[in-house]
């Protein structure tokens, strides 16, 4: 399709819907005589909304450069973005709602409003990537003739394949002509794969996506003196040669490799990132860019790109008005944050409250050294920090400032309208820290637990004000994962749930309200995920079977992600639920014997089963041996019937939050729709619960 009648078409299909991002034209004049056309992209937002490119964001932008080619005052062009934010990629409404022929045609428009920024014989281009860049906010740069990139930039990458899409704006051709395919292999298939894990800024730079790298509030005029520079002939780029023979061969299986072990070919997003890839070599620009049309298209016609579109909506809308929360207005403000414990949870929580709320975070402990060990540890994190260049001395300071141990609570909790404890799970320990602060702080104050399945009414039944104790827990490692359930005791009241919520948005978490219940949302689906699991391990289906049997639905193989919980957690958590549904959960007696030599893993440093771990299992005298997709039948038919069961004891209010708290809790797959998605569509709901979920 011609580029006018993609404009004409792209006109009629803009939304009133769409936020969109303006493209703003300026002159700069360069040292050296030269002119400079700088296209700012800016959707109006505050900055923590970024750029997006719709059909009209496309259409602004396309003016804008047209614009900048038909000024002969002009010799280059530059883009960037608002304030540390270049932007995030299609905007996924537009595509939503547009069905397969919008898909077509946006990625048709993109690819040739975007090319005009490189093609040869036109004007050398700069991109100036002064922040966040990912999927087209990357594209748009990477069409460039010449990038730079901020040191401090918090992520780069091309993460479609995650959503369900694939690289569709040139960055599947684009990036493995400029860096190599075992490096295109990486940004496009493997880090989207591996929780949609992005690059920094200077990551990105050593990557070779970008040609120079500078630090500092002064990036843009930096970059501008490095174009300068550029245009000038006194700095001459140089890339590295990339090798189009048996290595660009060798990342593609590698490439297969990957998406065979990730997803178990549940991802046809990832098998075509791969093709096109391998298609790159061969390809010229018009060729290589008709098959990102394609497969874009190919795309939008799976059920894998509906499921992660749904995904999507949860993370950006759901997430931010949780079903069930309380009025904002009702939350009282938090100006200090008590801590009980100071051992590594607590500290983690340390820095977290600190980082985000700003106010004075007390550690408490039984003796002083401990309470200084966990201070000195918010310290160090903080110093991290520093030294990747994500703080200024004077914030570094300020924060270290707030920050203090002590072992009289009395006097730490004093002013205090958040305690949280994070000491050991066991409900009497946890039942003496509430009793102890209930005399110290004021009646006002919210008391906290980060308990992962205890209960918060019993925790709270013998206390003055048990309406002020509400669960408030948070995922491995705090400063990671993004889910925080927050868990409403039979006597929880109004004003201390919406402080929670208020507290766990200043954090930057997704917040889920959630009935008090053994185990909470993802606790109890993974006890329930795990036990059904080691059952059938138990019985005699070899670990690695049943590791096999979930690519493609959890983030890693449960026999992997029960050594990175840890076995004896992981056990304590499937001995609560059985003592709560001891007709479903399972405890396994070799996770028991595994806890009891006290080892840490079931696997080896070879990433083989630890010989000394195969020697505890249990060896049943006639085993029963599953294939690794009866394995996954009946682990999913298991997780059906829980999920019902728990949608009908109201312990939360819809199937989406389940979801969502897969998605963000345990890393469950975007193009699965998390999990209640991926029953429905395996049928596994009905022939299990006898309805779907939606």
């Amino acid at each position: 399709m011609s580029i006018d009648s993609l404009l004409e078409r792209a006109q009629g299909l803009t939304s009133d819907a769409e936020r969109v991002t303006e493209a703003k034209l300026r002159t700069v004049a360069l040292p050296g005589g030269r002119t400079l056309g700088l296209i700012t992209l800016d959707n109006g937002e505050d900055h923590t909304k970024p750029n997006t490119f719709g059909f009209g964001s496309l259409l602004a932008l396309n003016t804008a450069i047209d614009a900048a080619l038909a000024d002969d005052s002009i010799d280059a062009i530059g883009i960037t973005g608002k304030p540390f934010i270049l932007a995030a990629g299609a905007d996924l409404t537009s595509i939503q709602s547009g069905g397969p022929d919008a898909v077509r045609t946006i990625a048709e428009l993109g690819h040739a409003v975007f090319r005009k920024l490189g093609e040869p014989g036109g004007k050398p281009s700069f991109g100036f990537i002064n922040g966040l860049a990912l999927g087209g906010g990357l594209e748009v740069a990477l069409h460039c003739t010449y990038r730079t990139v901020m040191d401090s930039a918090p992520a780069l990458g091309l993460p479609e394949v995650m959503l369900g899409l694939v690289p569709g704006w040139g960055g599947a051709y684009l990036v493995p002509h400029l860096v190599g395919a075992d490096k295109a292999v990486t940004l496009l298939v493997e880090n989207p794969l591996n929780q949609g894990k992005t690059l920094k800024g200077q990551q990105a730079f050593e990557f070779g996506l970008a040609d120079a790298v500078f630090g500092g509030a002064d990036f843009l005029e930096q970059s501008l003196l490095w174009a300068a520079a550029v245009l000038a002939g006194e700095i001459a780029v140089h890339r590295a040669d990339v090798d189009r023979g048996a290595a660009w061969d060798a990342a593609v299986a590698r490439g297969e490799s990957i998406v065979a072990a990730k997803t178990g070919g549940a991802s046809p997003a990832a098998k075509r990132a791969v093709e096109l890839i391998a298609a790159a070599r061969d390809a010229d620009r018009d060729a290589g860019f008709a098959a990102e049309d394609d497969a874009l298209e190919a795309m939008s016609k799976t059920p894998e790109l509906l499921a992660s579109l749904y995904s999507f909506d949860l993370v950006q809308k759901r997430a931010k008005r949780p079903a069930g929360a309380p009025d904002r207005s009702l939350a009282r403000p938090v100006t200090k944050v008590g801590i009980v414990g100071a051992g590594l949870m607590a500290s983690q929580l340390a820095v977290l409250f600190v980082r985000r709320l700003k106010v004075p975070v007390v550690l408490t402990d039984l003796d002083q050294a401990r309470a200084d060990k966990g201070v000195a540890y918010v310290h160090a994190e903080l110093d991290k920090l520093l030294a990747k260049g994500r703080a200024t001395q004077d914030k570094t300071n300020r924060l270290k400032a707030l920050v203090t141990g002590s072992i009289d609570q009395s006097e730490a909790f004093a002013g205090a309208d958040f305690v949280i404890e994070a000491v050991f799970e066991e409900m009497s320990v946890k039942k003496d820290v509430f009793k102890a602060a209930e005399k110290v702080v004021s009646p006002e104050c919210v008391l906290a637990t980060n308990t992962s399945s205890l209960s918060i009414t019993e925790m709270a039944a013998d206390l003055e004000h048990p309406e002020r104790v509400v669960g408030f827990h948070f995922f491995n490692p705090v400063a990671v994962m993004p889910l925080l359930e927050i868990v409403k005791g039979e006597r929880t009241d109004d004003v201390t749930l919406a402080t929670a919520f208020a507290t766990g948005k200043g954090l930057g978490k997704t917040t889920i309200l959630c009935k008090d219940s053994p185990s909470f949302i993802v606790n109890r689906l993974l006890g329930r995920f795990m036990g059904e699991v080691a059952k059938i391990a138990d019985e005699g289906t070899p670990v690695p079977v049943v590791d096999s049997a979930f690519a493609g639905i959890a983030p890693m193989p449960p026999y992997v992600l029960l050594s990175l919980v840890g076995p004896a957690i992981a056990l304590h958590n499937n001995e609560t639920l059985y003592r709560a549904f001891p007709d479903r959960f399972y405890v396994s007696e070799s996770l028991k014997r595994v806890v009891e030599a006290r080892k840490g893993s079931f696997y080896g440093p070879d990433g083989e089963i630890d010989p000394e771990v195969e020697a505890l299992l249990v060896k049943p005298e006639t085993p029963a041996v599953k294939t690794a997709a009866e394995v996954r039948a009946q682990t999913l038919s298991a997780l059906a019937d829980e999920a019902r069961r728990m949608l009908d004891e109201g312990v939360v209010a819809a199937p989406e939050d389940l979801d969502l708290a897969m998605i963000t809790g345990a890393g469950f797959s975007f193009w699965n729709g998390g999990l209640t998605m991926l029953l429905d569509t395996s049928g596994i709901s009905e022939k299990v619960t006898g309805k779907r979920f939606h």
